[in-house]
């Protein structure tokens, strides 16, 4: 309440300030008229002077004795009038005054009401950032957000062959509890049937399997999966499996999503703003946090204090990217072996950017594609394989990676 009760008080003053001048005008001054007639008196006088000093005649002294007699009776009118309507009365400035009071403290109590919050205390940016940091280590757990989700809407409806097939690998899984192909694609069919819960936890054994080797995206996919599973709240679970992402991949686009809504989630928009800025920096047209994120960074970068922050261009959609045109330029001056090696260095940059991120089907495709080409089927197979466990559940991808596969000649 300080700062309203100091607002109203120097609304108070301002308000006496004025009602005191109305009430008494001001001092000092006086009407034109008055000025006027007090320089035509002393003309008069200087005439008087002159003529005794022999400096003017009688015959001129007489006339501009009747000239400025004149205008002393002009001014002399003027002043009457002035000091009839010169002047409002007392009780009429006395009301204005009041009137002025009231509308200044009722002004600044209604605004005050309508966009402070009467009675709630100081909130001090330290004090803030505090609570912040305070929340986020009390907020809840896993279990208790999801105990209180409600339902994820949206999901659609899977059909009974589908079904049949996902409790057939639940059975595989459980009697194979060590195979990493099985526990990878019984976490991404899980999510698909919305069985997100399930789904975490047979990612989280895939990472468990995989020991050191687990990938940014491996624990980027568990965080994705917990959140699902929570109805879009980021738990300290999930934190933690986004911090190990990161970790290992400061660019993951999905763990810099759900970093920076946590710190929405947990009072902290200034930390999601320079998040979120890195994630746009660093996202493609088709990623689907994209819309999202563009719409929220104004209001980001108001709370970031940021007034100058302008979003920067929409990527550019298209394709998966291929070699520049430098790349093809030195390509031409290369010998065979030379050419090959380079291209082999790309692909090893693009399995391994797929590796740790994730991509596009068109992405995957070109990969084995790109594997065919050099003749390394068993690569080119491998690939494929990861790719039906990874796309199981978009069968439009998986249907764009089956026809590069069958052109590398590790598909039917």
């Amino acid at each position: 309440m300080t700062f309203i009760v100091v607002a109203i008080g120097m609304a108070a003053v301002i308000a006496a300030v004025l009602t005191l001048t109305l009430i008494r005008g001001r001092r000092g001054d006086e009407p034109a008229a008055a000025y006027d007639l007090r320089v035509y008196r002393e003309q008069l006088d200087e005439v008087e002077r002159d003529l005794a000093r022999g400096v003017i005649a009688e015959d001129e002294a007489a006339r501009i004795r009747t000239e400025v007699s004149r205008r002393v009776l002009e001014a002399d009118r003027k002043l009457a009038r002035q000091a009839a309507t010169g002047q409002a009365p007392k009780a009429l400035s006395l009301v204005a005054g009041i009137a002025v009071l009231a509308f200044l403290l009722g002004g600044a109590w209604i605004t005050y009401s309508y966009n402070g919050m009467p009675g709630y205390a100081d909130q001090p940016l330290d004090l803030r950032k505090a609570e912040a940091a305070d929340y986020r280590e009390t907020r809840m757990r896993q279990a208790e957000a999801e105990a209180k989700a409600p339902p994820m809407p949206g999901l659609p409806t899977p059909d009974a062959e589908h079904l049949k097939l996902v409790e057939k690998l639940r059975q595989v899984v459980a009697e194979r509890g060590d195979d990493l192909q099985g526990l990878d694609l019984l976490a991404h069919n899980e999510a698909a049937l919305g069985n997100f819960k399930a789904a975490y936890e047979a990612q989280a054994k895939v990472i468990a399997l995989k020991g050191a080797q687990a990938t940014a995206n491996d624990y980027a996919t568990q965080a994705d999966m917990m959140v699902l599973a929570s109805s879009g709240y980021v738990s300290p679970e999930a934190e933690a499996a986004l911090e190990q992402a990161l970790n290992r991949n400061p660019q993951n686009g999905t763990a810099l999503y759900y970093w920076g809504l946590m710190h929405i989630q947990t009072g902290r928009p200034d930390i999601a703003f320079r998040v979120w800025r890195e994630l746009l920096n660093v996202s493609k047209a088709d990623d689907p946090w994209l819309p999202i994120v563009r719409e929220q960074m104004p209001n980001l970068a108001w709370y970031a204090g940021d007034e100058r922050y302008q979003l920067p261009p929409m990527p550019a959609a298209g394709g998966a990217p291929g070699p520049s045109a430098e790349d093809m330029a030195a390509a031409e001056d290369m010998t065979p072996e030379a050419r090959q090696e380079m291209i082999r260095g790309m692909v090893a940059r693009l399995s391994a950017r797929l590796a740790d991120q994730g991509g596009s089907p068109e992405e995957w495709a070109r990969l084995i594609g790109a594997l065919g080409v050099l003749g390394d089927r068993e690569q080119a197979g491998a690939i494929w394989a990861e790719a039906q466990q990874t796309f199981a559940a978009q069968p439009d991808a998986l249907a764009t990676i089956r026809q590069a596969a069958q052109s590398a000649g590790v598909a039917e």
